[in-house]
């Protein structure tokens, strides 16, 4: 029943958790239609999910730096879920899709979905690997262009088909932070492809650093003022999920040219 005081399961908090890091700060309120159609589901109140939400928020070092506390009472098993996910975003980005699948397959077949929560057994099939896969890839990158206003980080364009959530550490490199949005920039096509191929990085103060494969003789314009013209300028820094400065530093000691 909607309304009720009854704790809030682990299912639950993973999907709270799933709209937290997918929606912008100013859309965490009880009007948001994508909080409305999960409260649908889960016989929650829309101001309950969204103060779920803010808690998660408040449990963000880059929030807690600038003094935002939470709405509610942050409960103990909302800390264990933030520590899980800080000591492995693979493992509950997987785990917090998985739940999003169940419901939507509940809701499309209720009497023939499985209730019991998915499990990936030792040895996983192809098949398994590429639907973990595929479920991480799509948590980071909306958490990641969701931190980032949907907004290249360096040039501010804003449309969605040019942009792409860049891992620092790579995704071939660890396992564990590929789901991790603080190891994640988002970048337009021409950058992130930059990015990824070594030819830029960014220094300790988050400026660009622009390798010397790319200072040729001549360059054409859009060499010159989208390459060149960039080093020095400092990334744009999100609200949440801050690039995490081990893995910048990892970039420029392993991918950087």
């Amino acid at each position: 029943m909607v309304g009720t005081n009854r704790n809030w399961t682990r299912e639950e908090l993973l999907l709270a958790f799933r709209l937290y890091c997918r929606t912008p700060f100013g859309r965490l309120h009880q009007h948001n239609p994508d909080i409305i159609a999960l409260v649908q589901r889960l016989g929650r109140t829309p101001s309950a999910v969204g103060m779920k939400a803010c808690n998660f928020a408040s449990l963000d070092p880059a929030q807690q730096a600038r003094n935002i506390t939470a709405l509610g009472n942050v409960s103990r098993a909302d800390r264990i879920l933030w520590d899980e996910f800080a000591a492995n975003p693979e493992a509950i980005a997987a785990e917090a899709e998985a739940a999003c699948a169940r419901l939507a397959a509940e809701e499309s077949q209720p009497d023939i979905v499985e209730q019991e929560p998915e499990v990936f057994p030792e040895g996983p099939t192809e098949t398994e690997r590429t639907i973990r896969a595929r479920r991480v890839q799509s948590f980071f990158r909306a958490a990641v262009l969701t931190s980032y206003d949907h907004r290249c980080a360096l040039s501010g364009l804003a449309v969605p088909e040019l942009l792409n959530a860049s891992h620092i550490i790579p995704w071939s490199v660890s396992i564990e932070r590929r789901a991790d949005p603080r190891n994640g920039i988002c970048l337009n096509a021409l950058y992130d492809r930059s990015f990824n191929r070594g030819l830029i990085t960014f220094d300790e103060d988050l400026r660009v650093v622009v390798s010397d494969r790319l200072r040729v003789k001549d360059p054409p314009p859009l060499h010159r003022e989208a390459l060149l013209g960039i080093h020095g300028q400092t990334l744009r820094i999100p609200p949440r999920f801050m690039p995490d400065q081990d893995a910048i530093a990892y970039h420029r000691q392993q991918v950087f040219i």
